[in-house]
């Protein structure tokens, strides 16, 4: 339960992030990190179609540089985009200078509000300035959809088991995740539809 949903105590480390939206409504938010990619992208977007639900993107600075077409697409289809690093590097292991680099390149790329650090870490003193600049985005569930020793029924299980009201549930737009993703998203959005949950950008 600690990785796929961070205990309360931890998150009060960390106020002046969002992990979770409002708990009074049954909304979820779907987030989709590391993209755009060409094998994966367009199925994403034609499946949101097809399910009738807009999310949001955390783009990866270098893949909107290699594949600028499927960035502007998932804007064009009505989805919210944010970034997510240059290099989907740990702030946590770069020196200031280095890290400072890494958020303008992103920055030139990707026009949002919105930042996600990669892999979620960051130091508390970039957390702080980052909060400054940016609405900062966690998570209240991560489907570990990335693992390929997980099963994709697994995956399936986790997001059903933890969404809750105002859940902000991570997806990844990779193709490490492909397999995992494309089987329980779907399914976990046609059981949240059956739950009542109504679903929003951030």
């Amino acid at each position: 339960m600690w990785i796929e949903q961070i205990p309360d105590c931890l998150r009060r480390l960390l106020p002046q992030v969002l992990w979770r939206g409002d708990k009074t409504r049954k909304v979820l938010y779907l987030t989709f990190d590391d993209g755009p990619f060409d094998e994966g992208t367009p199925w994403l977007l034609d499946e949101l179609d097809r399910l009738q639900i807009k999310g949001t993107f955390f783009c990866i600075g270098k893949n909107v540089e290699a594949h600028p077409e499927l960035y502007h697409e998932i804007i064009a289809r009505g989805h919210r985009v944010g970034l997510h690093g240059y290099e989907h590097r740990r702030g946590l292991y770069k020196d200031e200078a280095a890290f400072e680099a890494d958020c303008a390149c992103v920055a030139a790329l990707i026009d949002s509000d919105l930042y996600r650090p990669p892999h979620g870490k960051l130091k508390r003193k970039q957390f702080k300035a980052m909060s400054q600049r940016y609405r900062v985005v966690l998570w209240d569930v991560i489907t570990r959809d990335y693992n390929p020793k997980l099963a994709p029924e697994k995956v399936c299980r986790i997001a059903t088991r933890y969404a809750r009201n105002g859940s902000i549930i991570v997806f990844h737009d990779s193709a490490k995740s492909m397999r995992n993703m494309r089987y329980a998203m779907p399914r976990a959005v046609a059981y949240w539809k059956e739950q009542g949950y109504q679903f929003e950008t951030l």
